[in-house]
């Protein structure tokens, strides 16, 4: 059986609204899953079509083989509906963000059987990856909680899908840094050392783009107390210790938000979190977490 290959106009105003509501940009999803499936079925799913009647209808259940944060249901239906088109009926028993358990169905899907097995790895891989993500930030949310600081996630992510790997952190209850370059300006060492200093660095960013948010990143109490001084309010703590982070909120005194990075274990956070940084950068948020399992299940009968 052919994919129906549902046009972007073709899906329900209520999952484009959903898409939208979630911050994401719907059309970029439906070209993502559109892209995703060219890869995975570039022909014709050969083993489907040689195993199973073309008028054979299932249902099945995606249900979760472990413990987690569920993120990218909203994606999975989409696959779904551009795979199965009308044919397809689909039914929530969770929703994004939402903690499940192992063995607690998140979807029910209906319609063609040979459709469904079609659509079957692309939906779990965005779901079970987006889920992953949401799952780790979880657990680093979790290992802060009592502090006032927040999870923050960096822009180490897979190329092409950023939007929703940042859904994924939101999901699990961390908070975005910036999306893009355009987005705010980040001094690193690279930029300090071209620029000649912290504050050349920082003067030069609020010369060239005033009004633009900017943080800075120091390695040393010196350069945060330079940066203060030049009226700096967001700076990024580097691969310091945690008294000396500590040292940093004392002297920041709230004239900027602190946010530490490099190092960082999910042992440490409290430790972290305790000195009275605002953030804590976690990369592996989105370059590393392991996805949840979750496998698709036609139901017998």
């Amino acid at each position: 059986m052919t994919m129906k290959r549902t046009a972007y106009a073709a899906l329900p105003a209520a999952l484009t609204d959903e898409l939208a509501g979630a911050g994401l940009e719907p059309r970029a999803v439906y070209d993502d899953v559109v892209r995703a499936l060219a890869e995975d079925v570039p022909g014709e799913d050969v083993t489907s079509a040689a195993t199973i009647p073309g008028d054979a209808h299932a249902t099945a259940d995606l249900v979760a083989r472990a413990d987690g944060v569920v993120s990218g249901l909203g994606v999975a239906e989409l696959v779904f509906r551009y795979v199965v088109g009308e044919a397809a009926s689909l039914e929530r028993h969770v929703e994004d963000g939402d903690r499940v358990s192992r063995g607690d169905v998140l979807l029910t899907v209906s319609g063609p059987t040979g459709l469904l097995l079609t659509a079957e790895r692309t939906a779990l891989n965005f779901l079970c990856h987006l889920s992953g993500i949401a799952t780790t930030t979880a657990h680093w949310v979790r290992a802060v909680e009592g502090t006032g600081a927040r999870i923050r996630d960096t822009r180490k992510t897979v190329p092409g899908y950023r939007l929703l790997a940042k859904y994924a952190v939101r999901c699990g209850g961390g908070v975005n840094h910036r999306t893009s370059l355009s987005d705010q300006a980040l001094v690193k060492d690279n930029h300090v050392l071209a620029a000649g200093g912290v504050v050349p660095a920082y003067e030069a960013v609020l010369s060239a783009y005033p009004g633009l948010p900017v943080q800075v990143e120091v390695t040393t109490l010196d350069q945060l107390r330079e940066l203060l001084a030049a009226g700096a309010d967001q700076i990024l703590l580097d691969n310091m210790s945690t008294g000396t982070m500590a040292e940093a909120v004392r002297i920041t005194d709230g004239r900027a938000a602190l946010e530490a990075s490099g190092g960082l274990t999910v042992d440490r956070a409290k430790e972290v979190a305790a000195t009275g940084v605002d953030f804590l950068a976690v990369g592996g948020l989105t370059h590393s977490a392991p996805v949840l399992d979750v496998a698709m299940d036609l139901r017998g009968g």
